[in-house]
Parts: structure tokens; C-alpha cells; sequence
């Protein structure tokens, strides 16, 4: 983190703190601490206060998620709509078996916590998830997947895994997480357009 600027240092760190505690209970003071940053930086920086800074770590995380994407589809030898959606579950797993349970996405959590009561958080959230789910779906086309299915199936992939990530955090078990990857994965290859 040392690397970073002080801004994108407290951006980074606002995204942890959110995905382990949520919005409510990340505060300014907390971030700059984590983020090893003067308490008077956050309001050069952040101007806006605590909703800018939410809205600029929802964004990270959005961007962060979707550039992954291309790291999952390299890790395949043969990539495949279950390999790349297999890779992405398997991120949560390898953290939840290594370290605990306690964070989750901070896109979601932000979307708990603030989507309906502050307007430029949820339009932060609804863009975090498509720049999440954009290049899914261009994944999925380029495996084969008809242009009019592969946003919906992204859409279906992030939906799940967000859903198993939440089930798997209550239940201290990655039951969910390994129960979507292979109900899902069928499904997912089967709609690959076959050449006749």
C-alpha cells in the first residue's frame, strides 16, 4: 500500500474497512488511520466528505472487480464460462479459507447500507456493478456465447456469486460458494454457440 498516494491510499483503505464493516461503521477517522494518512488529508482530498469518499471506494471496488477478470481468464488453459466463473468463486474461497469470514464485497455493502437513503451511493453501486459486469460479458462472447445472452448471464454470475458470498459469511462455510459454482457451471457452458 506504501506505493500509493496518501488519496488513493485512504480510497483503498475506505473499500477494506467497508467490506469488513460496512458503511455505518467505517468512519473518516478510521480510514485515515488504516490508511497511514494525516486526519486533515481526508478533507483536502475528499472534500465531499465521507458520501465522496464511500462512492469513490465503491468505484475502486467496481473497477478492481472487473479488471480481475482478465487475470481469471489467463489462469485457464481452455477458458470456458464455469472455468472464468469458477475463478471468480474461487477468490472468495482461497480468503475465506485463509482468512475468516469477515469481509465480503464492499459494492454490496454499500448497497445495504446506503442504496436507498443516499442517491450518489446508489448510483456509485449500480456503476461499480457494471463496470463489474461488463467484462464478463464480453468474456462471455468471446467463448461463444451469443451477444444476447452474455450480459444476462453476467448478470447472473455476479447476482450468485454476491448472494453465495453473503450465505457463506452468515454460515462460516463455503457451502453456498462451491454449491453455485457447480450448479452454475452447466449451465453457463451449455450456452456456448456450437458451429455446426
Amino acid at each position: 500500500m506504501s506505493e500509493r498516494g496518501p488519496r488513493e491510499r485512504m480510497v483503498f483503505s475506505a473499500a477494506q474497512l467497508i467490506r469488513r464493516d460496512g458503511v455505518a461503521a467505517t468512519g473518516m477517522r478510521e480510514v485515515a488511520a488504516h490508511a497511514e494518512a494525516p486526519r486533515g488529508s481526508l478533507q483536502h482530498y475528499f472534500p465531499g466528505g465521507k458520501e465522496q469518499l464511500v462512492n469513490e471506494a465503491v468505484g475502486w471496488a467496481g473497477r478492481y472487480a472487473g479488471r480481475r477478470v482478465a487475470r481469471f481468464l489467463a489462469a485457464l488453459d481452455e477458458p470456458t464460462p464455469s472455468g472464468l466463473f469458477a475463478e471468480m468463486v474461487r477468490q472468495w474461497t482461497d480468503e475465506y479459507g485463509s482468512a475468516g469470514f469477515a469481509a465480503g464485497c464492499p459494492v454490496a455493502a454499500a448497497t445495504v447500507d446506503c442504496a436507498e437513503s443516499v442517491p450518489s451511493t446508489r448510483q456509485a453501486v449500480a456503476a461499480a456493478f457494471a463496470t463489474w459486469t461488463a467484462p464478463v460479458a464480453r468474456a462471455l462472447a468471446d467463448m461463444g456465447v451469443p451477444e444476447e445472452r452474455a450480459g444476462a448471464l453476467a448478470t447472473l454470475m455476479i447476482s450468485a456469486l454476491e448472494g453465495a458470498i453473503l450465505i457463506a459469511r452468515a454460515e462460516r462455510d463455503v457451502r453456498a460458494l462451491t454449491t453455485v459454482t457447480r450448479e452454475l457451471g452447466p449451465l453457463l457452458d451449455a450456452a456456448v454457440r456450437k458451429d455446426d
